[in-house]
This record gives structure tokens, sequence and C-alpha cells, in this order.
């Protein structure tokens, strides 16, 4: 005789229905690490609440248009309890607002202009490389990350001035 479920389970395609998206984009999540795989069980596998949190705020990030390896870093920085206040916010998608573009570098590489982002996330500073061609390069980076950034940058211009 099986246990009745709770109403913190989900079959597969109730958990995708429950959040908006196709049982195979909750598949395609669990493989890529956003998501935990959920205990197998085989036909009676089920999901449980923090995958529900954690689908609904990916769908709040993904307005906010952060690609899934930001998503990606987000879900791994922030508590479950916070995980559930994002997944409560309003997922209407927004365009993000950048600063006007500032004037260009000596190089013909403009200098990063700060992207402000949701409140709890971390933010991010949006660097045009070249048109269609950006880098987002995080506020808390390190040193290290934001040496290999201008480095990256710093090749660009040498590409542009070959042309």
């Amino acid at each position: 005789m099986s246990t009745p479920k709770t109403q913190t389970e989900w079959k597969l395609a109730e958990l995708a229905e429950a959040v908006g998206v196709s049982p195979r984009t909750v598949r395609y999540y669990v493989q890529r690490g956003l998501l935990p795989a959920p205990p197998f069980r085989g036909p009676d596998t089920v999901y449980g609440e923090e995958h529900l949190v954690r689908l609904k705020a990916i769908r709040v990030m993904q307005a906010r248009f952060l690609p899934l390896d930001a998503i990606q870093v987000e879900l791994q920085r922030l508590s479950l309890e916070e995980l559930r206040r994002l997944a409560e916010a309003d997922a209407t998608p927004t365009p993000p607002v950048y600063a006007p573009p500032a004037p260009s570098a000596p190089t013909g590489v403009p200098p990063p202009a700060p992207r402000p982002a949701a409140t709890g996330m971390a933010r991010y500073e949006r660097w045009e490389l070249l048109p269609g061609l950006e880098l987002h390069v995080s506020e808390a980076a390190d040193t290290k990350t934001r040496a290999l950034a201008e480095r990256v940058r710093a090749l660009i211009a040498e590409f542009q001035e070959r042309e």
C-alpha cells in the first residue's frame, strides 16, 4: 500500500506544470546542476519543495535577463530562504537598464558601464567589447579574475588596431 502524496511532493509533469516549464527543461536543469537530482524511485520519483522554489527562482532570474551561468552562481550563493523570497518576486520580464555609453577609451574599447542588479543578487558590470560582444564581470570578482577580464579587453583592442 502506497503512502498518500503530500503537498510538498510532485511528479515531474506536475512540478513542470506548476512552474510553467516543460518536463524536459526540469531534466535539463538537473543535468546542468541548477537543480539537485531527485531521489530516483523509478516511476515513483518525486520532486520536493526545494525543487519548486529553485525553479521559481530560476524563472524570476531569467525574467531579469540573467544567463544560466549567472543563475547557477546565484543558486549556489543564496540560501533556501533567500531563494524563497526571490521565487515570490515578480517574474514579469523587465529589460536590463544600462548606463549611457561612456566616451571611448584611448584603446578604442569603452570602459565598463555598471549595470544595476536586483536587490539581494550579485551585481555585474557590463563591458561592451565590440558591437554584439559583451563581457559581464561580477563586482565581487577577485583581483585575478578582474585582471583576466582586463587582458581580454586589451586583446580586443589589439585586434581592432590591426584591422
